[in-house]
């Protein structure tokens, strides 16, 4: 829960083995194409295991926050994105990550800021405008970024986001 320690609070300087972090962080993400609740498993054991490989491995806790939250481990898969945020400064998906988890969270603000923050650290990145669209849609909060995210996404996204972007470009620029 949200009041609970650390799951890595005792882990003081232990040897790193980041070659081994990423071998198990490769055969995680290959598994994890697989879909079901036994692979699942198997790979949140595998990120583990890196993580006691090397605990600064940020993609593996990045990996192991997208696995709890898919399972439903809000408070979880916000530790391991912030430790994935504060060890890939320069990357945009812990950051993400977060807002999902915030916005289910149902905390609005704090998720619309870290998908700015993705934004930050990686202008125009097409996860984080949808995210940030589809939520100020939801919260009724657009604004003239939002029209600005909504053409974006109809030229970048995948058809059904495309498509998505078109109506409600089409919606939102009939109210203004």
């Amino acid at each position: 829960g949200p009041n609970s320690r650390s799951p890595y609070a005792d882990r003081g300087d232990t040897v790193r083995d980041p070659t081994r972090a990423r071998e198990l962080l490769t055969q995680a993400t290959t598994l994890a194409r697989r879909e079901g609740e036994s692979a699942d498993v198997e790979v949140e054991r595998l990120l583990r295991e890196a993580l006691a490989a090397d605990l600064y491995c940020g993609p593996a806790h990045n990996n192991l926050g997208a696995l709890h939250l898919r399972r439903g481990r809000v408070y979880d898969a916000a530790e391991e994105f912030e430790w994935a945020r504060k060890l890939m400064p320069g990357h945009p998906d812990p950051r993400v990550n977060l807002a999902l988890v915030l916005e289910r969270a149902g905390k609005t603000e704090e998720a619309l800021s870290a998908y700015d923050a993705a934004l930050a650290a990686y202008d125009n990145y097409l996860p984080a405008l949808q995210g940030r669209a589809r939520l100020q849609i939801a919260a009724g909060r657009t604004d003239r970024a939002t029209i600005d995210a909504l053409d974006e996404i109809a030229l970048r996204g995948d058809p059904a986001w495309r498509e998505w972007a078109r109506l409600w470009r089409i919606k939102l620029t009939e109210e203004r």
